[in-house]
């Protein structure tokens, strides 16, 4: 399998990883989202850093040298729960959830044109926009709430924004930090680490409710050690080989598999238009991850041929 190749299962095992949250955040209805988003996300963080304490001590010098990098990253990893779970408080579910998951991939895709300087190209558009409009469909048709109220749901597009470009940065920043020689255990440790240091006050101020019973230490346990670090450590893998606009496309197979498991383990009930939106999604990522021909010409480097070559419900829980 190729270096690229695995980046891609890395991150769609990460995006699967992910997709169980929704599922297990049912089992612990009386724990706000923000609080158990807060500890899944700083304990998953705290520990990519404890598992890459040596990894750590040998790239302090790299680290150093990528200083604003990390904070950046660290950061985002901050900004990324407080602001996804608002805007789902103030404009929905669904509307918050659409705007982060449909928003990501495009500021991943920028900010490697701005910065980076590479090109679009055809086939990742195509991906992308299968993807996102099937994400889209398949958010909605599974909204349940009624409508917020027109200054609730303009603030919370606006954090469902913030949502998206954080979790853009953070992928961005963790990918330029390995690229600039740091190993990928030091690089998520220490940004992920930082973050999750950053996000204690908000576990201590809100995280009251996880300690009410063993369903919710065992669901608020089991979001921080499988969906956060073990789905993180995934990303990571993926981060190393692939560019950052590929992970964060190939991670909308997160409400996919989310959708999927509240059929099958939930009960909940599935709108044509839901299934619709599912098998956009499959194809979508189906192009991105498929073999490139070989070309008797060069092509430049581009977040759709990075998948072939060189990214808290799924996003409808409280647990990304």
């Amino acid at each position: 399998m190729s270096r690229s190749a695995v980046g891609a299962f890395a991150v769609l095992t990460a995006g699967v990883l992910w997709g169980t949250t929704g599922t297990a955040a049912s089992l612990a209805p009386s724990v706000p989202p923000i609080a158990i988003g807060a500890f899944a996300m700083g304990v998953g963080g705290l520990l990519q850093a404890l598992i890459a304490v040596r990894a750590l001590r040998t790239a302090r010098v790299g680290l150093s040298r990528a200083r604003w990098l990390v904070l950046l990253g660290a950061g985002a990893v901050v900004v990324y729960p407080l602001a996804f779970y608002a805007s789902m408080r103030l404009a929905g579910v669904a509307v918050g959830t659409v705007v982060s998951i449909a928003s990501t991939p495009l500021f991943s895709a920028i900010l490697e044109r701005v910065v980076d300087r590479v090109r679009f190209t055809r086939r990742w558009a195509v991906a992308a926009l299968l993807a996102i409009g099937g994400s889209a469909v398949l958010c909605f048709s599974r909204a349940e709430e009624g409508g917020a109220g027109a200054a609730a749901t303009v603030w919370g597009v606006v954090l469902g924004l913030a949502a998206g470009l954080a979790y853009a940065v953070f992928s961005w920043a963790v990918h330029r930090v390995m690229r600039s020689g740091v190993p990928r255990a030091a690089a998520m440790g220490a940004v992920f680490g930082a973050g999750g240091l950053a996000l204690l006050p908000v576990v201590i101020a809100t995280g009251g409710p996880i300690l009410a019973g063993p369903t919710t230490v065992s669901v608020a346990l089991y979001l921080a050690l499988v969906p956060m670090f073990l789905g993180y450590v995934c990303f990571g893998v993926g981060l190393d080989r692939i560019r950052a606009s590929t992970a964060t496309t190939l991670t909308l197979c997160e409400p996919a598999v989310a959708a999927v498991l509240a059929v099958a383990v939930v009960g909940e009930s599935l709108s044509f238009a839901g299934w619709l939106g599912l098998v956009a999604v499959g194809i979508g990522l189906g192009v991105l991850v498929m073999p490139v021909p070989r070309a008797g010409r060069r092509s430049p480097p581009s977040p759709a041929t990075a998948a072939a070559g060189p990214v808290h419900s799924s996003r409808f829980s409280p647990a990304r």
